[in-house]
């Protein structure tokens, strides 16, 4: 138990957790609490490669910013854009919702009239994402749930989705399950 509190002493909210609260809790929980299974997935080394291998001329124009505990893929710092780069759309509302917090953090460090965009290069789509009054006060209550959630002793229930088949806590989640 030590291990643990010691281990979520340093937790603090970033984008990751932000995309998976909106994706899964249960998967944000044992994220939160060091279990992971990224590792173990072909889709996560797939959306690895997507990203690296997209747009290999940005490295020289654009920065890859860590800032306040979050990790950005592409910052244009002249025209104040964030770029994102994901595999798939199929959990949009969880990256738009990550993206609005990566520009939530830039403002609380003092850097306004940030704008963001989610690019799909597989798809060869993009999409403009804002941040809003009302996107400012939703991300104050995910930040509090979050939180209480991740300190949680007990890990959230088993949420059957039909984007688990796919999620690298698969067999975790599943092992024991009766077959339906």
């Amino acid at each position: 138990m030590f291990c643990r509190i010691q281990f979520l002493y340093k937790m603090r909210v970033n984008g990751t957790l932000i995309n998976l609260y909106n994706v899964c809790k249960r998967e944000m929980w044992l994220h939160a609490n060091g279990i992971r299974f990224e590792h173990t997935s072909d889709l996560v080394f797939e959306g690895k490669l997507i990203h690296e291998d997209s747009y290999p001329q940005r490295s020289g124009k654009y920065e890859e910013i860590e800032l306040d505990g979050i990790k950005v893929d592409f910052y244009d710092p002249k025209r104040k854009v964030i770029h994102e780069i994901k595999k798939s759309n199929k959990v949009e509302t969880a990256h738009e919702w990550q993206l609005k917090y990566y520009i939530h953090v830039f403002e609380r460090n003092g850097i306004e009239g940030v704008t963001g965009v989610l690019e799909y290069p597989v798809l060869r789509r993009t999409q403009e994402v804002v941040l809003t009054d009302v996107d400012r006060e939703r991300i104050k209550e995910m930040e509090a749930d979050i939180l209480q959630i991740i300190y949680s002793d007990d890990c959230p229930p088993l949420q059957k989705k039909g984007i688990c088949r796919n999620c690298s806590y698969f067999d975790f989640c599943y092992s024991g399950e009766e077959d339906e």
